[in-house]
């Protein structure tokens, strides 16, 4: 009895605690201001109930075609405002970068599952600055460069093996990912998609993408819980546990690149890199594993997920994979695979990808930044605080940069008569500093990486495979659907039929040649 009674006093106390917590504030607006437009919500839940468990940035699309580009939604007494205008991102996230480039803290995911060490969710900082200035010099535009010899060695396996087992595409292109990955920051070799160390870092990916995700975790919602003991809430043991193995496999990686240095092993790597110069950084053990670990979960992901959105872009719009062969064969011919040196002649192929991030993000909802003071903008108050959502999905379908967005149009990119046409094509287009990597301060260092990689893999599918839409029993072509995807923050299509097959023989025949070629050159294999 007394326990029943202790209970229904703490839910009580609870109950109590949230309204009073999330009691509207009354905050007064400067003179000559207001507040931006928004759809009205409930007493005390605001925009809670509405908003979708997944693929919200659809829903947010919506709100800013309805409302216009800038949207304010309350949630459980928080404030959020979407950005739907590339031009508004940019004033806000990069022009005033200084108030809005920190991170909304998320209890669940960046205190319980990464104890405040993954780097994408780390407050705007010294700690954030540290680990930006060694991230900085690994991956800027004249280094980047430089890692073209491990880029092509793991595209070339990536064309063998899907000519081999097409069906297998989404376990070899996530290894071609994963495997990227750890020969950059680990100086290690993949040796397949089923590879234990590919399903560990995939898994704690996906993790950490289902823990981050609005709606799964109250306590995002309602952050007193996290003063639940642990005893009552069985989600934080799960989560602390689940954590301390992730810590013990990002540990472990690097532990391997100090043991391979130690017996002589001659092999490059961001790890070894930190481990050669660590007085550099102020970085600890603890803190450099966790920063090569969130390297390495966005790494293992994001690459893949453009090229699975790639071909499931040409198997729905046949016609530019076709003049994309067409552009190929023009310039690199039969004889030979494409190499860095062909990408200045190859804008179609550029321009391929480029749609294919704009068409299908890969973080369709963009990662939210916070505001760390008040601000006005266009007359519109910001309150500090707010978290700020430049929500890729509608900015990259705003109608006036980019005319008729919800078609799949490579030709934006090449025509003058498009918004979006940039000289000289031998230059343009290019993926620097575009929206789908983040915004300001906050901008993906990989993306020099990623763009070399994708260009690399998408310029050897189209040298060497025929990609096209498979047909049924009745012979009619099975048109996978326009948007079918996975779950989480970074998303990729979710399994779809198609057909993938040889061009010829003898381009076959190149590109084994090319792979054994590899296997003798790679660092990793001597």
């Amino acid at each position: 009895m007394a326990s029943s009674l202790w209970t229904y006093a703490l839910i009580a106390s609870l109950l109590l605690t949230l309204i009073l917590r999330l009691k509207p504030k009354r905050t007064p607006l400067p003179p000559g201001t207001k507040l931006p437009p928004g759809p009205p919500g409930l007493p005390f839940l605001g925009n809670l109930l509405s908003l979708p468990l997944s693929h919200s940035w659809l829903h947010f699309r919506a709100l800013t075609d309805h409302y216009g580009p800038l949207v304010r939604l309350t949630i459980a007494g928080q404030n959020h405002l979407l950005l739907g205008r590339e031009s508004i991102a940019n004033d806000l996230l990069r022009e005033r970068g200084t108030i809005y480039s920190d991170r909304y803290l998320a209890p669940a995911a960046t205190q319980l599952l990464c104890d405040g060490e993954f780097m994408l969710f780390l407050p705007y900082g010294e700690k954030w600055r540290r680990e930006r200035r060694f991230m900085h010099q690994l991956t800027m535009s004249s280094v980047a460069a430089g890692y073209r010899p491990e880029q092509r060695i793991e595209a070339v396996r990536m064309v063998r093996d899907i000519l081999r087992t097409p069906g297998d595409y989404q376990a070899i292109l996530e290894r071609l990912s994963v495997g990227l990955g750890m020969r950059l920051l680990y100086g290690q070799r993949l040796e397949n998609g089923h590879d234990e160390d590919c399903r560990r870092i995939l898994g704690i990916v996906h993790e950490l993408e289902r823990v981050g995700s609005p709606g799964n975790y109250f306590v995002d919602v309602f952050p007193w819980m996290m003063g639940l003991p642990d005893w009552m809430a069985p989600w934080k043991r799960y989560l602390k546990e689940k954590r301390v193995k992730d810590e013990e496999f990002f540990t472990g990686l690097v532990e391997r690149t100090r043991r391979d240095m130690q017996a002589g092993k001659d092999v490059r790597s961001f790890a070894r890199t930190w481990l050669e110069t660590r007085e550099k950084w102020g970085l600890s053990e603890r803190e450099a594993a966790w920063m090569f670990g969130s390297v390495f979960d966005a790494a293992a992901t994001s690459t893949s997920s453009l090229m699975m959105s790639f071909v499931l872009a040409m198997v729905r719009n046949p016609e530019w994979f076709r003049r994309l062969q067409e552009e190929m064969d023009g310039v690199v011919g039969p004889d030979r695979l494409p190499t860095y040196d062909d990408l200045p002649q190859l804008p179609l192929l550029r321009a391929c990808i480029k749609e294919t991030f704009r068409f299908y993000p890969v973080t369709g909802g963009g990662f939210p930044h916070k505001s760390t003071q008040d601000d006005v903008y266009q007359g519109y108050f910001i309150e500090k605080g707010t978290i700020v959502h430049p929500v890729q999905w509608a900015i990259h379908r705003d109608p006036e940069l980019y005319p008729d967005p919800d078609t799949f149009n490579p030709r934006r990119w090449l025509d003058a008569k498009y918004p979006t046409y940039r000289e000289p094509l031998t230059v343009y287009p290019n993926l620097q500093s575009f929206s789908g990597f983040g915004h300001g301060r906050r901008l993906c260092q990989g993306m020099n990486i990623a763009e070399a990689s994708a260009s690399l893999q998408v310029a050897y599918l189209a040298w060497g495979t025929n990609i096209g839409r498979k047909k049924d029993g009745q012979g009619r072509e099975i048109i996978p659907p326009e948007y079918d995807f996975s779950v989480g923050f970074n998303v990729a299509p979710n399994r779809f039929e198609f057909d993938l097959h040889e061009r010829s023989k003898d381009r076959t025949e190149v590109i084994e040649r090319e792979y054994q070629k590899s296997l003798a050159e790679d660092p990793l294999l001597s």
